[in-house]
């Protein structure tokens, strides 16, 4: 586990160098929000992350319902039980187990590792603009149908789960990196990806933090490079 500090944002990485699970903790004046909820065996260093902060944890956001984002989501509500857990309402349906797609949407396969034995259920069902303490959401569908970012709105850290992967170099949703092809291959809708990298590019964030990869300051440059090869790449119909 590797802990990096950048004003009120914490990254937790979980095995950084062979594949690579960040989560988040978000500095409130008196309690912490955890974003995401990584991989099952992650409920220890989580924990112990916050206790060396030194507040509690009292709200977990998730980006996605991919199961290295939400893996100690059981642990952690047994141990934080008065947390409230925070999804997309979209994404809430995935966090059941029910890969289905709603009417409207494109027929797609949704891609990854949908776990089916989670058995937490969220408190509250997320829309865009909603807020989550400091933090507003925000909508990054593409990766999956209801992916959230989360921008943080004293700073303008943007962590953005999947939207974008910085592993492997800096790419959409969507886009294969051959060093790190595992974002690109559980992504539901590229052509909806592009459009949510768009929107989150013109946040002007300070900050991205994704779910795979160090964080990378003033990253609208990086980001902008992205989308462009993403729109060479990414076919929309």
């Amino acid at each position: 586990m590797k802990i990096t500090k950048d004003g009120k944002l914490i990254q937790i990485a979980f095995m950084p160098r062979i594949f690579p699970v960040n989560c988040y903790l978000v500095e409130e004046e008196r309690e912490l929000t955890l974003i995401d909820a990584a991989l099952p065996f992650s409920v220890k260093g989580i924990l112990k992350a916050a206790r060396q902060i030194g507040k509690p944890i009292t709200r977990i956001a998730l980006t996605h319902a991919h199961g290295d984002h939400v893996g100690a989501l059981d642990g952690l509500k047994e141990a934080l039980p008065d947390a409230k857990v925070y999804i997309s309402q979209r994404d809430a349906k995935l966090l059941a187990g029910d890969r289905s797609l709603n009417e409207g949407e494109p027929n797609l396969p949704i891609r990854g590792d949908v776990p089916k034995s989670i058995k937490t259920k969220p408190d509250v069902q997320l829309q865009s603009g909603d807020s989550i303490g400091s933090l507003q959401a925000v909508n990054a569908s593409g990766h999956t149908p209801g992916s959230m970012a989360f921008l943080d709105l004293r700073t303008r850290a943007l962590i953005a789960g999947d939207a974008f992967q910085v592993r492997g170099g800096i790419a959409v949703s969507g886009v294969m990196k051959p060093w790190f092809p595992f974002p690109a291959m559980a992504t539901w809708n590229k052509a909806s990806s592009l459009e949510s990298a768009r929107r989150l590019k013109d946040l002007q964030p300070s900050l991205l933090a994704v779910g795979h990869g160090r964080m990378v300051s003033n990253p609208v440059a990086a980001m902008e490079s992205a989308l462009e090869e993403a729109t060479r790449k990414i076919i929309v119909v």
